[in-house]
């Protein structure tokens, strides 16, 4: 089983759909979080230890989380998706991005 956080700023809009459109998928467990300060659900230690891999939608939140959660990274993966913060939560653009960007890393 795979573990899969998706983050972007505020956690309101692209990872919270990339984890439903994603938790459907067997094989993989997948959480979602943000890096702003008034992020619906930001971004912990305990979330960093529990990933796998780490999928960032953007690349300034990939240095954050480094600069952040140095200690709790201990050497795992984040991947930058780079999409802009400019969908709805499950656009269909959003959703087809999502699809195509993580083809690669599904089961």
């Amino acid at each position: 089983m795979k573990r899969y956080l998706f983050v972007c700023g505020r956690n309101r809009l692209r990872s919270p759909t990339a984890e439903q459109i994603f938790a459907q998928i067997d094989g993989l467990e997948v959480a979602s979080a943000g890096t702003g300060h008034d992020a619906d659900n930001p971004i912990s230690d305990e979330q960093i230890r529990w990933a796998d891999t780490i999928f960032v939608m953007e690349k300034p939140q990939a240095a954050k989380i480094r600069t952040r959660f140095r200690r709790a990274l201990d050497g795992k993966r984040i991947i930058s998706l780079d999409i802009p913060d400019k969908y709805r939560f499950m656009d269909p653009e959003l959703i087809r991005l999502l699809q195509e960007r993580m083809a690669r890393f599904l089961p």
